[in-house]
């Protein structure tokens, strides 16, 4: 028998079989059988049919009908018919949807198996620059990354999460400079609002030129091993990271301390990368810094654009940093992929990054090297997103706030519910709102941000999953059953209602594996709504603990219960948790 998860495989298979015999007796046709625009698990569309058919000169139709005589799918379809101009739709046999759900029930995976080929991938993410907390600029790149994690490794990749944190530089040099300034014991207090002191030096920094002179200096005594400047470095870069820590934990991402990695590990490799770059015949000295032009990057004067590597007095560039980083990922991590989880604003330095890393040897052309590009976040005026003061949001006071809305959308809905609980899922809830509301986007696009619009109950948001799952586990409290004494109860599916849930189910696999592919999470919460929307009928048309019956009863509490682990699983790779009651 056909897995589940094997069927549109097995379909593309046989399609192509047919579509390459029809079309042999004109000319050989390559096999193309992609899906519709929007495919369906049970409703599926074979496009290749027009392809095909436009590479013979043949009429589409007239294909398609010599492509029906040579295809058999008697196993797997109900009826195949030729629709429109020349596609192929095929509904598939309900019961082999319902072995299908049933299949994937019983399945801790949901049926979805690791990949074939697992690969070795890279995601560089959130990476803030150290010195000071975390604010909303550093929130997109966040979460998009750790959602593409969850997603690429629930599917089998082994996945080596980088955090570039930017802990190196004339942020550090101002600190220092400050620090010696104030002396050790009186800056003691000041350090444990990390923030204000680097407040306080960088407004020295901007208004006091032999202060900023001073600081330049600190840069060079820190980058040369200097003993003090090292000790007292490494006390900022822990308290920051912190700070970080802290945040991620109140996020749920899956970024540990393990994972940074950042500006100042590639410290020393620095000039052997521009070594490697003069030997490869790439620099060029241009006003005493050393640059590589590249020709496919000209400026509006139509002349190349520098990648500066070294500047005149020495010192190095985040592009050095970068080109290092790059050659350590592919040289000692080995990697199949690597993607960059940054601002679209980034675009020009990644593809000068990617373009010189590619041609200075450091990279194999193996190596898929990928810009997840996202647009900014604004305020509900479609300004810069910043506190009424006009100030930069710091991300925990952001959680803090999120957390606070959300309660009070708690209490509204369930005022005698204990005031712990009430607690635990307003932190729940305000902080799956914050990550869902963002994931649900086109990453590539700018998205205003309004509380009101992702704590609703309404509409593709995180409270109307988290209350989606929670309603399906009251079905369960309800009528006093447990999911785990439904082992081995096949799923019947006998209402259209309850087809159509199947079929929707049974799409998981596809939509991971576009996440995967595209790198867009909200294909995902796409998904996840219209399934909840479809259980939604699914539950009004079909009674469940009324059923006529133990057998259907017992089917509709598994297609239940199916659906509610399909959305547990979908925002828990998205990184957002679930409530059992809401």
């Amino acid at each position: 028998m056909i897995g589940r998860m094997n069927i549109r495989d097995e379909l593309e298979k046989r399609i192509s079989a047919a579509l390459t015999a029809a079309a042999a007796a004109v000319q050989p046709v390559p096999a193309i059988v992609s899906p519709a625009a929007k495919p369906e698990f049970g409703d599926y569309q074979a496009n290749g049919v027009m392809a095909a058919a436009k590479a013979a000169r043949m009429n589409p139709r007239a294909l398609a009908a010599k492509v029906l005589e040579k295809l058999d799918l008697s196993d797997l379809a109900e009826k195949v018919e030729i629709a429109g101009p020349g596609f192929l739709n095929i509904t598939l046999r309900t019961d082999l949807l319902a072995r299908a759900a049933t299949a994937a029930a019983a399945d801790s995976r949901l049926g979805i198996a690791p990949a074939a080929r697992p690969q070795r991938i890279v995601v560089d993410y959130s990476a803030p620059n150290l010195a000071k907390e975390m604010h909303v600029g550093h929130l997109r790149s966040t979460i998009i990354g750790d959602a593409l994690v969850g997603v690429l490794e629930f599917l089998g990749h082994h996945i080596i999460r980088q955090n570039h944190v930017g802990d190196w530089g004339t942020q550090f040099g101002m600190l220092l400079a400050h620090l010696d300034e104030l002396g050790e014991d009186a800056a003691g207090s000041e350090l444990s609002d990390l923030e204000e002191f680097y407040r306080q030096a960088k407004k020295r920094f901007d208004e006091d030129p032999d202060f900023a002179d001073k600081s330049r200096q600190f840069v060079v005594r820190l980058q040369s091993g200097d003993a003090d400047c090292r000790r007292h470095w490494q006390k900022f870069i822990a308290v920051s990271l912190g700070h970080c820590q802290e945040v991620y934990a109140r996020l749920n991402v899956r970024l540990m301390s393990a994972d940074v990695r950042g500006e100042s590990a590639y410290n020393a490799d620095l000039p052997a990368v521009v070594e490697d770059l003069r030997r490869a015949g790439l620099l060029t000295e241009s006003q005493g810094a050393q640059c590589v032009f590249l020709d496919e990057f000209k400026g509006e004067d139509d002349k190349p654009l520098p990648v500066i590597v070294q500047k005149s007095d020495g010192g190095y560039l985040y592009a050095t940093t970068d080109l290092a980083a790059m050659r350590y990922r592919a040289g000692t991590l080995h990697v199949d992929r690597i993607l960059y989880v940054m601002d679209h604003r980034q675009s020009l330095h990644l593809r000068q990054l990617f373009a010189v890393s590619l041609k200075a040897g450091f990279i194999s052309p193996a190596v898929s090297l990928e810009h997840v590009a996202f647009g900014t976040m604004q305020g509900e005026d479609g300004r810069p997103f910043r506190t009424r003061a006009g100030g930069t949001v710091k991300l925990i006071e952001l959680l803090d706030e999120a957390a606070r809305r959300a309660l009070e959308v708690v209490r509204a809905k369930s005022p005698e519910m204990p005031a712990e609980q009430a607690d635990t899922i307003a932190r729940v809830v305000g902080v799956g709102a914050v990550k869902y509301a963002d994931l649900a986007m086109d990453r590539i696009g700018d998205y205003r941000f309004s509380f009101d619009k992702m704590l609703s109950l309404q509409g593709n948001t995180a409270p109307y999953m988290q209350y989606a799952y929670a309603r399906i586990q009251s079905i369960f409290r309800k009528g006093a059953e447990e999911a785990a004494g439904l082992a081995g109860v096949p799923i019947m599916l006998n209402q259209p209602a309850e087809r159509e849930l199947a079929k929707r189910l049974g799409r998981l696999e596809e939509v991971l594996g576009s996440v995967a592919a595209e790198c867009k999470p909200n294909v995902l919460t796409a998904y996840l709504y219209d399934l909840a929307g479809v259980f939604t009928t699914f539950y009004e048309s079909c009674p469940v603990l009324k059923a006529d019956s133990p057998e259907i009863r017992a089917s509709r509490l598994r297609l239940c219960d199916l659906t509610a682990r399909t959305i547990r699983l979908g925002l828990g790779l998205l990184g957002i948790e679930v409530v059992e009651q809401m």
